[in-house]
């Protein structure tokens, strides 16, 4: 129990102060006359100013409150690293145990993980918070049990009492990391690009490793190469994109002995390939209505260099007309077909006949152009089942189908096969249009002898057969009337739609090929999508950044397609492998920011932890003791660490009394005052006598 003096004055406080003062002037006057029983009239004053201002004694009941020391164990993605985990344990266990042994302390424990998506260790933060929730009068200390590798540097926290840091790792530790400083997100097909690398050592590199180090390169989940590179040093790496569409680049440094961790040892670059110009050579065998089909196809496109010619006089033709009268300007096929064959994405021979035009060697440069990687597309007329056929010449050794000499002149309405509905060409052009399609009147009557028919025509006879060979790709359209469906014949058919796929597939863009296996992620949901034309695919495997694996099946959602989504547990660098097929898939960056710098250091906390008077101390050399240090005092030293007793307490009960009742102060100012009179009158008297 405690008291207090306070004043519940009777009336306002300036007529009290007036009452005083002239208290004071009065009592000077009689000091100025000579009374003798001034001092007297002053505690006569002072008794009556004490009634008017009503002093009261204030009890209170207290009750003492603990003090309170947060310990926040930082369980991070880097704190996940070697011994860490158990050196955190067993450093929390001493400190619960020591906050245990002083007396009136308690200890609040949090625990924090990696921040939302790639927000690091917001270590500061969850302090920050712990502060917020207790009484800034009852805070004793803090203490971090941390690597030191926090990301939330900005926010500094109020604590009134001593901030310590508990440092897990060793001191001899070290790692190697590796950095993609520049990487663009888009390049033009066979020009280079240059993607700026970093291999980086933190630590106390062991000599045996130090300056140089392997890394690999795989592009699209293919075989790695292995080169031997400088560390830490800018590496300028050249690249060129081998297709369009997205290239997925992974690149992976080797784990030397003794290094912390390869979580941040790969990265993943992610480039999409687009053509600067697409380089296409028509050849038209004889003027006729399908011709402007193709023509109008390739000149709506912009990035496309079309190269056409149209055959309007055989040579068998003698009508006397002169050769320069008829072109303007001569047909360069040595050029064409010999020295610049392989600067072509595409080749397409619509409605060519044999005619001496293109000598068969010229031919058999197309044949290897095939084989070498390069695309044909056929369009075939009635002469292609005729003496002059194109499958006649060198060329019929990479087709996929042989002539049968028909051509059927009749109405029939071509139709997607059960492979058509699978293959990414021809899957759901059936729902591009609202009715049914329009019919064609003539079919090139073929038979399938490789490849995959993927549309059929009369009698379900192929009418669109794909087919690759050796490095290259190439196509028979059996029918020369697909030009009705450009028309709007009879409704029209997806026309622009099938032979922009078409001529997509045949330049092996990533997104037409039948055998694939793609991955996307929105924040960390993984959608897993497998494409095929054959049975359904097994399960795909899924491996982590930590190295375990999980299994997903996949469901069938359209014909040829099967996908699912997953859940990933944390961000980085997953392989997803079925079958054959392998892919990459980067959430988030390759390696979480935990991970950017693991060497447990206390430089980044040292600016917060000294204005508090606490200490950094590492884990390796023994958990330090607690002990209670005054205010104001430095609370770090060798193997021990302080906190601030606060010496808090809520109030139980409250009591105020008047300390004197009114009558007794009115007595003893009164008496007070009468003493004075007294004294003075006999001092009067005695004057008198004397005199």
């Amino acid at each position: 129990m405690t008291g207090t003096l306070i004043l519940d004055p009777l009336i306002p406080l300036l007529p009290l102060y007036i009452l005083a003062g002239a208290a004071v002037l009065i009592l000077g006057f009689g000091l100025w006359r000579g009374l003798s029983g001034w001092w007297l009239r002053g505690l006569a004053a002072m008794a009556f100013l004490a009634a008017i201002a009503n002093p009261a004694l204030q009890r209170e009941d207290r009750a003492p409150l603990s003090d309170i020391v947060i310990a926040v164990v930082d369980e991070s993605a880097s704190q996940r690293i070697k011994t860490r985990p158990e050196q955190a344990e067993a450093a929390l266990a001493r400190v619960q145990a020591e906050v245990a042994a002083l007396d009136n302390t308690e200890l609040r424990i949090v625990r924090l993980g990696d921040g939302e998506g790639d927000a690091g260790t917001q270590l500061l933060t969850a302090l920050s918070e712990a502060i917020a929730e207790e009484p800034q009068s009852r805070l004793a200390g803090a203490i971090l049990i941390t690597d030191g590798q926090a990301h939330d540097l900005t926010l500094t926290p109020n604590l009134p009492a001593p901030l310590h840091v508990l440092l897990t790792g060793e001191a001899a530790d070290w790692d190697r990391r590796l950095i993609v400083k520049n990487a663009p997100a888009f390049a033009i097909l066979g020009e280079p690009i240059t993607l700026t690398l970093r291999v980086e050592d933190q630590g106390r590199v062991p000599q045996a490793v130090a300056g140089s180090a392997n890394i690999s390169i795989a592009i699209d989940g293919g075989e790695p190469q292995t080169y031997r590179v400088p560390v830490n040093e800018d590496l300028e790496l050249p690249v060129t994109l081998p297709h369009g569409g997205m290239n997925v680049l992974q690149f992976q440094v080797e784990l030397s002995d003794g290094e912390l961790t390869d979580r941040n040892n790969a990265a993943v670059v992610q480039i999409n390939g687009v053509r600067d110009r697409l380089r296409v050579l028509l050849v038209s065998g004889e003027p006729h209505a399908g011709e402007r089909v193709w023509r109008n196809l390739l000149k709506s496109d912009p990035s496309v260099d079309l190269v056409h010619f149209t055959i309007l006089r055989p040579p068998e033709k003698q009508d006397g007309i002169p050769v320069s009268e008829l072109s303007l300007i001569a047909f360069p096929t040595r050029e064409l077909f010999i020295e610049k064959i392989d600067e072509f994405d595409l080749i397409i021979f619509d409605r060519y006949r044999l005619r001496g035009i293109l000598p068969n060697s010229y031919l058999h440069n197309v044949r290897d152009y095939v084989r070498r990687g390069g695309t044909v597309l056929v369009a075939a007329g009635p002469e292609f089942g005729s003496a002059d056929s194109l499958w006649r010449s060198s060329l019929a050794e990479v087709m996929p189908v042989d002539a049968t000499s028909r051509v059927y002149e009749e109405g029939f309405l071509p139709k997607i096969t059960d492979l058509g509905q699978r293959h990414p060409v021809t899957e759901g052009l059936d729902t591009l249009s609202d009715g049914d399609w329009g019919r064609w009147f003539r079919h090139i009557g073929i038979t399938q002898t490789s490849g995959q028919t993927v549309m059929s025509g009369v009698d379900d006879q192929p009418l669109l057969v794909l087919d690759r060979v050796g490095e290259g790709r190439i196509a028979i359209l059996a029918s020369d009337h697909m030009w009705l469906w450009g028309r709007g014949y009879e409704g029209g058919g997806p026309q622009l739609e099938l032979l922009r796929r078409l001529a997509h597939w045949m330049m092996k863009e990533p997104e037409l090929e039948e055998e694939a296996l793609v991955a996307s992620a929105v924040g960390q949901r993984l959608t897993v999508t497998r494409r095929t034309i054959g049975d359904a695919p097994g399960d795909v495997t899924i491996t982590g950044p930590d190295g375990v694996q999980s299994a997903l099946p996949l469901p069938e959602i359209a014909p040829g397609r099967y996908s699912a989504q997953w859940d990933a547990p944390e961000i980085g660098l997953y392989k997803l492998e079925q079958g054959s097929l392998t892919t990459v898939m980067a959430l988030g960056p390759s390696a979480p920011r935990g991970f950017e710098e693991t060497i447990a250091s206390g430089d980044k906390l040292d600016p917060f932890v000294t204005p508090m008077r606490g200490g950094i101390l590492r884990l390796e050399d023994g958990t330090p003791d607690i002990r209670s240090v005054g205010e104001g005092r430095v609370a770090a030293g060798r193997g021990w660490i302080g906190i601030t007793p606060r010496g808090a307490y809520v109030t139980q009960d409250l009591r105020v009394g008047a300390l004197l009742p009114g009558w007794l102060w009115l007595l003893l100012a009164s008496g007070l005052a009468l003493a004075a009179w007294l004294l003075e009158g006999r001092r009067a008297s005695s004057v008198k006598r004397s005199v």
